[in-house]
């Protein structure tokens, strides 16, 4: 084994990333050149995380979490020509809900503008992803029933997007470029994506069926 391969092995397999391709495997995968046995080539492995995925992450965290970021202080402080607190809690008993319409813009305003904020930095991601999830899953409950296309603005295909987003965040995880880095939710994400699923269904139930 030459320095050359050395230096290859440990600059590009991520024992932390999921991705579980050992050093000694790839050091035992090697292309010999038949007209000289010293010359080695080692096979690049197939299914080892790359800095790309990192950054695709990113910006699917910076596009959802800002997007709905922004949506929550449109509807909590209006800003950014947003309806604010009262006037969503208008609209919302137009969607049916009867009780503490109020609570419910708070509610919903501030989830959206805690779980971007998070998504955007990958600060507790799961929790963000969960939330964020609830959100709009929510929206696309309250929309499916005027037809997929967003037409004159009243489809669910919008918000449909923007939950599977959530969803699918909450099974990567955040990426290395994130403050959840170092965390297990970040090296595992599966097992917390499962339970953020849970909680995020939990959530809309329980909006559903206690406010509406």
């Amino acid at each position: 084994m030459t320095a050359q391969n050395e230096e290859y092995g440990r600059h590009n397999v991520f024992s932390d990333s999921g991705y579980f391709e050992s050093t000694e495997a790839t050091e035992r995968n090697l292309v010999t050149d038949d007209d000289d046995d010293d010359d080695y080539a080692p096979a690049r492995p197939s299914t080892r995380w790359h800095g790309g995925l990192d950054f695709g992450l990113l910006i699917l965290r910076l596009a959802l979490g800002g997007t709905l970021g922004v949506h929550g202080l449109q509807k909590v402080f209006g800003l950014f020509g947003g309806p604010g607190v009262n006037e969503f809690a208008r609209q919302l008993g137009e969607q049916g809900f009867a009780n503490q319409t109020t609570l419910v813009s708070w509610l919903g305003g501030l989830a959206e503008v805690a779980g971007g904020g998070l998504l955007v930095l990958g600060l507790f991601t799961p929790s963000a992803a969960a939330t964020l999830l609830s959100v709009t899953a929510m929206s696309v409950y309250l929309t499916y029933r005027n037809g997929y296309f967003l037409g004159a603005g009243t489809g669910y295909e919008y918000h449909l997007v923007l939950a599977a987003m959530a969803l699918g965040l909450l099974f990567t995880g955040p990426g290395r470029i994130s403050l959840d880095v170092n965390t297990p939710w970040r090296r595992n994400p599966v097992p917390f994506a499962f339970l953020g699923l849970v909680l995020a269904v939990g959530a809309v139930a329980v909006v559903i069926f206690v406010f509406r």
